[in-house]
């Protein structure tokens, strides 16, 4: 009996013991090293937001003096003999600095694929301009000692210009890289000035009088003229000939770039931006930016 008592309590004490070892996971908690899923980003929505960056203007002039001074000078010999209004030479110019702006566009989703269209506004207010001057002296078919003189300026500052992009991108959980394209519109102010000189004397009548048979000598141009001395004669000043203008200018905007879903409803990003803007007033400009941004989706 007392063999028996003692082999009962012996098993009840070892029992609980095993019963510890077993391993049920159905009854257990979840691990510690489970990881939630990633939350799905629902790229689907309006948005609206603002960017800033830095951008560089290429400015091209093309042949803006040579109109101005055709015109100036059509009916006088420089023209017609010396080619003037071709003496001027416009060179392009670079000019960068920072933009900033807002955006606003409306995204849809079809499973991975994001479509989509934007609208931005973007500030530059930047001036590129090109000077060149040259003077020619000719013996005309008229035998005047002619002269001209010319002083070209020109510049273009783009204000401001906005954009319609329609956009297409591949969604990476809370990453989009997209590409984006469409119209760009802008402001700009073109400046074309020319100072012309255009003044002669009879060179026949001059080389005339040095051998002493003829004293008067025509001219014209002259603010001061010497009979004596027509070398040491004073010209007229110039003028000035051309205008500024504001202009409304379109062309193409192009961009790539990544938006980062910070939460379903802050968007970050990273983009470039190239607009290339058609002829306007014989100037060109095409504009490369760099920038980021941040937006709201609703």
């Amino acid at each position: 009996m007392r063999i028996a008592t003692l082999g009962l309590i012996a098993a009840a004490l070892v029992s609980p013991v095993h019963a510890a070892d077993l391993d049920y996971g159905v009854l257990r908690g979840a691990d510690d090293d489970y990881s939630a899923p990633a939350p799905f980003i629902d790229w689907s929505g309006f948005y609206v937001g603002g960017h800033g960056g830095y951008s560089s203007a290429a400015l091209g002039f093309g042949n803006v003096f040579q109109p101005i001074v055709a015109k100036a000078l059509r009916v006088t010999v420089a023209e017609a003999e010396m080619d003037a209004s071709h003496l001027l030479a416009a060179r392009s110019n670079h000019v960068g600095g920072t933009s900033y702006g807002v955006y606003a566009g409306l995204n849809y989703q079809f499973e991975d694929v994001v479509a989509g269209i934007e609208v931005d506004y973007t500030y530059f207010g930047r001036t590129g301009s090109t000077f060149d001057e040259i003077g020619r002296q000719a013996i005309t078919k008229d035998n005047y000692l002619t002269t001209v003189a010319l002083a070209g300026q020109s510049s273009t500052k783009i204000e401001d210009y906005g954009s319609v992009r329609g956009r297409l991108g591949y969604a990476f959980g809370n990453f989009l890289p997209y590409l984006t394209g469409g119209l760009a519109v802008g402001r700009a102010v073109v400046s074309d000035t020319v100072e012309v000189q255009n003044y002669a004397y009879d060179n026949a009548a001059y080389t005339a009088s040095q051998a002493g048979t003829q004293t008067f000598i025509n001219h014209y141009g002259y603010s001061s003229f010497s009979q004596g001395n027509p070398p040491g004669s004073i010209p007229a000043p110039g003028t000035i000939y051309g205008a500024t203008k504001k202009v409304t200018v379109v062309g193409a905007a192009l961009g790539a770039g990544v938006e980062f879903a910070l939460t379903s409803n802050i968007l970050l990003r990273g983009e470039y931006q190239y607009v290339l803007f058609n002829d306007f007033q014989g100037h060109k400009a095409e504009l490369n930016t760099v920038r980021g941004g941040a937006a709201i989706k609703f």
